[in-house]
């Protein structure tokens, strides 16, 4: 049965999106995380982040896989951080150092897979992309986008017959659904557990390559 799948492209001199992670030392995975993603359709939303109730209706709402069109760069920036949290929570008397990754000219292409039971439609998602109320921006508020996010919706049966038309057609790409070659498994800490603050749990994705040549990977 076909499907209709909403294509972002996420594009930008730097984006940061945040792994296991503590003051000092502010990591980023190499893909947009779930929580990252779903933060920026919020944001497109204007769904504020106190609105608990609207932020889990949109989180399972949507299905999402991910595509590595090209690799990124990783680089490291130091901050100096007052009152940073210690393991205990207790904050910091002295102020400490702080390295913060970025990935430089990545770019990935993002297709959203929106339920039938979702309070808002594709058509809505779509007019929240074109027209955000809120800025969107790839993890962190200095990494700002270099094109707009919507590329295209697309009607196709999967995921991956999704990603075979939209350009450049190939790449690693991460999935929340099983591909039909099985793909390999993993484990992710990106789930967001909303009312508690940056707390995550672990999702399970699918990986494979995408050849290009047609739409079943190798």
């Amino acid at each position: 049965m076909m499907k209709a799948y909403v294509a972002l492209k996420l594009r930008g001199v730097m984006q940061a999106w945040g792994g296991h992670t503590f003051e000092d030392l502010r990591h980023t995975e190499l893909i947009p995380t779930r929580s990252g993603i779903l933060g920026l359709l919020a944001a497109c939303f204007g769904i504020d982040r106190t609105d608990q109730a609207r932020l889990e209706d949109l989180a399972g709402s949507v299905a999402i896989a991910v595509r590595m069109d090209r690799a990124p760069q990783r680089i490291t920036d130091f901050h100096t951080v007052m009152d940073a949290r210690k393991v205990d929570g207790k904050a910091r008397k002295d102020p400490i150092v702080s390295r913060r990754e970025y990935l430089c000219d990545a770019e990935y292409t993002v297709l959203l897979e929106i339920s039938e039971l979702a309070g808002f439609s594709v058509a809505d998602v779509v007019r929240a992309l074109q027209r955000p109320v809120y800025t969107p921006f790839l993890g962190r508020r200095s990494c700002p986008t270099s094109r707009p996010l919507y590329e295209a919706t697309i009607d196709a049966v999967d995921f991956e017959s999704a990603f075979g038309l939209v350009e450049p057609c190939k790449g690693t790409v991460y999935s929340d659904k099983c591909p039909r070659s099985g793909g390999t498994r993993f484990r992710l800490r990106d789930i967001p557990l909303y009312g508690r603050k940056r707390q995550f749990a672990s999702r399970q994705l699918y990986v494979y390559q995408q050849s290009g040549d047609g739409d079943d990977p190798q």
